[in-house]
């Protein structure tokens, strides 16, 4: 069952429109970690830091029971930062600043005992660093992965690359418009099937997701929540508990896919609920299924009563 999370970890500085915090932990494999940890074991971690990263950060980590032996620390370098400023509709983000500094030679080198994962979670990292890593996999276990807009706009065809190597590619719905140039997002979907994912899962944030696999199709909601206080990282949140959950399938087929998609828009809703990534470092096994099956409960609908 065990997981390998390839991705960055960084420090955030995170402003909504009710509160602040500065060089909070961050960074995409935090928070896809986090996530797959109840639902999966080992799960490992491959990312690198620089001189500044704190000692109290690496110790959450560890205490989380995350295998970081992947984790490089660059002495002569600062640790990946970034800034996001959200508006009043929590959709709305703007990057403040983006400082690479570690990550800027990040060259990813995945341990042995991992090269033959279950499931491989590929977090926001330049196509290149991705295909670095998938070149040391065994080729046997699940590979998921996401991406964003700089990457679609700059370096199109190595994204591509990355995209005939995969299983399951995770973007949003603009990033879904953006690669296809197509405002249907089910259009947009087929269309990127079309590019080499086997599987494609398209957030759309509060809205929920949608699962594209051949010709069929899967809808889910996300939670309802009663407040939103952090939308970080709840896209990477959504992929580590998809990659947990597939995880301890012996068989992924749809009902498998469905299944994933429903722990991982749940456990997104755990993330947004707190500022940084501390909900999902103390979410429990027992807490994600209290909360998926009250998922079940709101999505369910009665059978038809006869009507002809």
């Amino acid at each position: 069952m065990s997981v390998l999370v390839v991705g960055t970890l960084g420090l955030d500085d995170i402003e909504t429109p009710r509160e602040k915090a500065e060089r909070i932990l961050g960074g995409s494999s935090t928070y896809i970690a986090f996530a797959a940890r109840p639902l999966a074991h080992p799960v490992g971690i491959v990312a690198v830091v620089g001189r500044d990263f704190p000692e109290e950060y690496k110790q959450l980590l560890q205490s989380s029971n995350l295998d970081l032996t992947g984790i490089q620390t660059l002495e002569d370098q600062d640790t990946f930062a970034w800034g996001g400023r959200y508006r009043r509709n929590m959709n709305i983000r703007d990057t403040t600043f983006t400082h690479l500094n570690a990550l800027a030679k990040f060259n990813p080198i995945i341990p042995d005992t991992y090269r033959d994962s279950n499931v491989l979670c590929l977090g926001n990292l330049p196509p290149k660093t991705q295909s670095d890593a998938l070149s040391q996999m065994s080729g046997k276990g699940f590979v998921a992965c996401d991406t964003m807009n700089y990457w679609i706009r700059n370096m199109r065809e190595e994204l591509n690359d990355v995209f005939s190597q995969i299983d399951c590619l995770l973007i949003n719905d603009e990033e879904a418009r953006q690669i296809t140039g197509e405002s249907n997002l089910y259009a947009a979907g087929r269309q990127v099937l079309a590019l080499g994912p086997k599987i494609l899962i398209i957030k759309k944030g509060e809205h929920g997701a949608i699962l594209f696999i051949e010709e069929q199709v899967f809808i889910v909601p996300s939670f309802p929540l009663k407040e939103v206080r952090d939308p970080t990282g709840a896209g990477d949140a959504f992929l580590g508990a998809f990659g947990g959950s597939l995880a301890n399938e012996s068989f992924i087929g749809m009902d498998a896919l469905k299944r994933a998609v429903v722990y991982g828009s749940t456990v997104a809703s755990f993330c947004v609920e707190s500022m940084g990534p501390y909900e999902l470092a103390n979410l429990t096994n027992a807490a994600i299924e209290e909360r998926s099956k009250l998922f079940r409960g709101i999505t369910e609908w009665p059978v038809l009563h006869g009507r002809v």
